[in-house]
């Protein structure tokens, strides 16, 4: 399966080059029935799924419309998201319906992403973020279906990290490029799953042992219902998030940022490195022209 930006107009007729993630089935096997569940999830998370990444603020994170104050809520509220199923995951590892996808050293982000949130608010990071209203019952239901409904846990998984091996990697790139966050990676270990080598070839692992649990229909249905479920808690944060972004001017965004003294550090670092990059791409067009190809695939 190959991840792909489908271009979509914007209003004032120019063209962004991601406006869309999409998935082609090149990872199926071509031995897939409709009733396993990765494909009764595709089919029945459908609708779900165009809704969350037709919502405005992703459409808007797509074409790099990103203030860096809302990036650093987004990777809070993730945070809080993967501590909540990390720890229901770890609980239930042993479940028989859980340790067939049972991967942490591939997969789990609880770690990557407190190193983001230290580049991003410091070394005093957990002091600056919060629960917020719009995560919050995300983080409840995790934590209700890991006590008392592990299977479900399924479905929380299954949405979540198998989205990040897909579309993620997509948004790391805009990102990256619209925050101008350093090319070594720093504030974006979220996105590097440094233990896959191979994101096809770990995705088609991962549908083959999420097809191959013992379940019934009945509970198979109960867990695309449960993704469905984690697509509309993922819409009340950006909901959330959409809200919070339009009450923070650009200006104030980085004065706040500017005032922390990792932050300047950091900023001075990145500024070095463009203007050291914006002389060697003067010299070097074709090096650029090659750099652009590979950075827009």
């Amino acid at each position: 399966m190959k991840d792909q930006v489908t271009p979509e107009p914007e209003s004032n007729g120019a063209t962004t080059r991601a406006a869309r993630i999409s998935e082609d089935d090149d990872d199926d096997d071509g031995n897939l029935s409709s009733t396993d569940l990765s494909e009764m999830l595709a089919e029945g998370t459908k609708e779900a799924h165009d809704r969350a990444e037709n919502c405005q603020f992703v459409k808007d994170f797509l074409r790099g419309h990103i203030k860096k104050e809302v990036f650093k809520r987004v990777t809070a509220a993730l945070y809080f998201v993967y501590v909540a199923m990390e720890e229901e995951m770890e609980k239930n590892k042993d479940h028989p319906h859980i340790a067939p996808i049972y991967f942490p050293a591939e997969l789990y982000r609880r770690e990557a992403l407190g190193r983001d949130l230290e580049y991003l608010y410091g070394e005093n990071w957990e002091s600056q973020i919060s629960l917020s209203a719009g995560t919050k019952p995300y983080v409840d239901r995790i934590h209700e279906v890991g006590q008392k409904d592990p299977v479900l846990l399924v479905a929380h998984s299954y949405t979540r990290y198998m989205g990040d091996l897909s579309g993620g990697q997509i948004l790391k790139k805009v990102a990256q490029r619209a925050l101008k966050l350093p090319s070594t990676g720093e504030g974006l270990n979220f996105y590097q799953f440094e233990e896959i080598h191979s994101h096809k070839g770990f995705k088609q692992l991962y549908r083959s042992r999420t097809n191959e649990l013992e379940l019934d229909v009945e509970t198979k249905q109960r867990i695309v219902d449960e993704s469905n479920k984690a697509f509309g808690f993922n819409m009340m944060v950006f909901s959330e998030l959409e809200e919070i972004g339009k009450t923070i001017k650009e200006e104030v965004q980085d004065a706040a940022v500017s005032g922390n003294p990792t932050h300047a550090v950091q900023l001075v670092k990145t500024l070095l490195r463009q203007m050291s990059c914006k002389l060697v791409l003067a010299t070097w067009v074709a090096i650029f022209a090659g750099f652009t190809a590979w950075y827009l695939l």
